[in-house]
């Protein structure tokens, strides 16, 4: 695992949208397609906005993965995860090979689970871009995580901190209005990317930054099993993190 720490929210995206870039390029140049996961949420803002600006890579040899998505949430929502990455993305890079999403308004979250699973069992990642939550979760999988399970997407239940972030975030104007489950990627499926793009703002996630660190390999910590990653890039801006021991 390697970090690095920015004075600025654009510096940090500049730079983790710039290495996510040169990653997609050589896994184009190597097999003449790449395969990537997004992640969502208001610590990726910046990172999108310098990867949909980046003019050398051929979009239409990209097939893009989709992380998590609330269950019972249409794609128009305003929350809604496929909304963000339309608006954020796909809509801004043009033709892409393929774009899988998470449909979390699907009559059977299970059966959904799976025809994702069959997909990207068939897509291996070359670069996963991905964040940190509040509570350390990766993607939807909150504390305690369930590292074992082979299984790509899972149902999930949110926990009470997960769900009051994305209230302070904005998405939602209420507590009560944060659908309780979603369907993930899980920990295992992440951990199968060639490269991990980690991007991580805000002094309110300096806590979990310092458990995913710096603190053991953990459940209660999710985030943490990313030390095990042997090709894992951490971008922070200085809040998140101001708890580091070795802060750099």
């Amino acid at each position: 695992m390697k970090r690095a720490v920015y004075k600025t929210k654009g510096d940090m995206g500049a730079a983790a949208g710039s290495t996510a870039a040169g990653a997609i390029r050589r896994a184009i140049a190597d097999k003449n397609q790449a395969n990537i996961i997004l992640a969502t949420g208001a610590s990726q803002f910046e990172m999108l906005e310098h990867l949909t600006s980046v003019d050398t890579i051929d979009w239409s040899k990209v097939t893009m993965f989709h992380l998590d998505e609330y269950i019972g949430l249409g794609p128009d929502h305003p929350a809604s995860f496929r909304k963000y990455l339309r608006e954020r993305f796909v809509d801004r890079v043009g033709r892409l090979k393929a774009v899988h999403f998470v449909n979390g308004d699907a009559k059977d979250p299970a059966a959904e689970c799976r025809r994702l699973g069959d997909l990207i069992r068939a897509h291996p990642i070359d670069v996963a871009c991905v964040g940190i939550g509040e509570n350390g979760h990766l993607a939807f999988n909150d504390p305690p995580a369930d590292f074992e399970t082979e299984e790509p997407y899972l149902v999930v239940d949110l926990d009470e901190r997960c769900r009051r972030q994305q209230l302070g975030e904005g998405w939602f104007a209420s507590f009560e209005a944060v659908p309780s489950q979603a369907i993930s990627m899980g920990i295992q499926q992440i951990l199968k990317s060639r490269r991990i793009i980690v991007t991580v703002p805000d002094r309110r996630k300096a806590e979990a930054v310092r458990n995913a660190l710096e603190g053991p390999v953990t459940p209660r910590c999710p985030a943490s099993i990313l030390q095990q990653h042997e090709n894992c890039f951490i971008f922070l801006d200085e809040p998140a993190a101001s708890l580091l021991v070795a802060n750099g």
